[in-house]
């Protein structure tokens, strides 16, 4: 017979040792992304040392990627509306990505687990079917509301 709780079960199964702090180790991606982000303001016309968009040198439309850096950078200086602009696709998961750290975090460094997020199977290809329409045919339509979506080639 088992006398462990809920919360006993969770501390016992994350890892030992250093091991427990393996999503601390993610942390140096987002904050080298950060330092690059502010350190080449990406709104100015000011030539960044990555050059333009790939995607847009290479097909002179918006795509996938155009706008994340300047999506971080409105996001850093807590302007939602602009980082709308930039890439709201790509805003949404934003705080689905933070959700899913902070579950791993809580679980491995802390011992605690934090209500999973379940997202449907069906809610993911949607998500990612709406991804590619935005980011690919919406944002480079000639009218509005949608040239309100449009990157502009700033370089």
């Amino acid at each position: 017979m088992s006398t462990a709780t809920p919360a006993m079960s969770a501390v016992e199964h994350r890892p030992r040792g250093f091991g427990r702090f393996t999503p601390l180790l993610a942390l140096p991606v987002p904050a080298a992304w950060f330092v690059y982000t502010l350190a080449f303001n990406p709104t100015d016309r000011v030539g960044d040392p990555t050059g333009p968009c790939t995607w847009h040198a290479l097909f002179g439309i918006d795509g996938p990627s155009c706008g994340l850096t300047r999506l971080t950078w409105y996001l850093l200086h807590g302007d939602l509306i602009d980082a709308a602009r930039m890439h709201l696709a790509a805003l949404l998961l934003v705080p689905v990505g933070a959700y899913a750290w902070l579950w791993w975090t809580a679980g491995w460094v802390f011992g605690r687990r934090l209500p999973m997020l379940r997202i449907p199977r069906p809610w993911v290809i949607g998500y990612v079917g709406f991804f590619l329409i935005y980011s690919i045919v919406l944002r480079n339509l000639p009218w509005a509301p949608f040239t309100w979506f449009y990157i502009p080639n700033l370089t």
